[in-house]
């Protein structure tokens, strides 16, 4: 499971990266939890994660055809150092009690710009730091498994700090959570091999990443299927302080163990992920992924009890986390290597781009029908996507098994 750790710099970044983003975790749910605690608006809480993650959808693939052309890691350490800045700034705010919600979206789109680079940075960066592409899978699903764990980490120590020293603490500890991450990447040793290619114009790169995917059917589907989980069915989550607060009657505690139990369902996905030593069933992994996923968020929204809604948003985050990493992980083993950066770009447009438009419809929906309706569409439309991509995938590979039958009939 832990064989990608034997590189150096992914050992580093692994130990840095895993202290930054429980800190990360620990901003994100105070920022849900003051947002909704001021407004009491499912709507404005849709808008702050909408404005934290809507650069993606926009800044992506640009992002994707500029880290191509330049050196990734220096991008990367430049993010950080923004990324610090940017914190430190939110927790200076709310430790004077300066609770602007424009200017939580202000500096939460700030943040979302920075991440659209820093993300596909990291992302193209597995290769160099592993450099065997056979150890690359269990790279990501370690990956994957280090930011659900701060994600399980995160929320839990969020909830005690709310609860104790106050809401401005979780944002100090995400500012200093910055400075371990920066001294990881400053030990790091990786050197990026010069691209010798002609920089072209911007817009000829991405209209090159975006003729290479159309023509391979296999990636496009792939993103689509992501797109549309990210789009309807993963902004669940984003009505969890609904649900804690109005449907539970519960308080910060209660939102930060929805959070957690997401988490920990994602964590146990990576690490089966990370146990796997071949990929060859990857397809049926994203499959039966997403009916999970589906099946749990409807029957999330009929549930009364707490117990069994822990026990739902651990499904969810299985079923969440084995899909979107076994499509990382697809794309990333399958892509062109001149096209890994601009596919990845497309992939995080596909999955962190989309999320804040389905965060603000999830918001605005479910102050117009209710929260649980709107949790059941959600559900039901992640299943039927599901199914639709199912058979779609085994009418290609059918039609692909027919031609090739042709083909050596012919050849014969």
């Amino acid at each position: 499971m832990f064989r990608s750790l034997k590189y150096r710099n992914f050992q580093l970044f692994f130990y840095g990266q895993s202290i930054s983003l429980m800190g990360t975790w620990m901003q994100k749910t105070a920022v849900s939890w003051l947002v909704y605690r001021l407004t009491g608006s499912a709507f404005l809480l849709g808008l702050v994660t909408f404005a934290s993650l809507i650069p993606s959808l926009v800044l992506s693939p640009f992002a994707g055809s500029y880290i191509e052309k330049h050196n990734r890691f220096k991008i990367m350490m430049k993010s950080q150092v923004i990324s610090m800045l940017q914190a430190g700034t939110l927790a200076i705010m709310i430790y004077f009690k300066y609770y602007s919600i424009p200017a939580l979206i202000g500096l939460s789109l700030l943040q979302g710009m920075i991440n659209s680079f820093d993300v596909i940075c990291r992302q193209t960066l597995m290769m160099d730091m592993v450099g065997n592409k056979e150890d690359l899978p269990n790279a990501i699903a370690l990956n994957s498994t280090m930011t659900n764990l701060a994600r399980i980490i995160g929320p839990a120590l969020a909830g005690l700090v709310l609860g104790t020293l106050g809401e401005d603490f979780c944002f100090i500890g995400n500012f200093l959570s910055y400075i371990p991450v920066l001294y990881c990447l400053y030990r790091m040793d990786i050197r990026i091999s010069k691209n010798t290619e002609p920089v072209n114009n911007v817009w000829y790169e991405l209209k090159e990443g975006f003729h290479y995917l159309v023509h391979e059917k296999e990636l496009i589907s792939l993103i689509l299927l992501l797109s549309m989980n990210s789009l309807i069915v993963i902004p669940f989550n984003t009505l969890m302080p609904v649900f804690a607060k109005d449907i539970f009657s519960g308080t910060a505690s209660t939102f930060s163990l929805f959070e957690s139990a997401i988490g920990l369902g994602a964590v146990i996905s990576a690490v089966y992920l990370a146990n796997l030593k071949k990929f060859d069933h990857i397809i049926k992994i994203i499959i039966i992924a997403g009916f999970m996923l589906g099946s749990s968020v409807m029957l999330l929204a009929g549930s009364n009890l707490i117990a069994v809604s822990v026990i739902l948003l651990v499904v969810a985050g299985i079923g969440m986390m084995a899909q979107t990493s076994a499509i990382n992980t697809y794309i990333q083993t399958h892509a062109h290597p001149s096209m890994r950066s601009r596919s990845i770009s497309y992939y995080i447009m596909g999955y962190q781009g989309l999320i804040p438009v389905g965060s603000l419809l999830a918001g605005v929906v479910a102050e117009s029908i209710g929260v649980r309706l709107t949790v059941v569409f959600q559900g039901a439309i992640g299943i039927v996507a599901i199914l639709v991509f199912y058979l779609y995938w085994k009418r290609m590979k059918t039609n692909s098994i027919i031609k090739e039958e042709v083909y050596s009939k012919e050849q014969f």
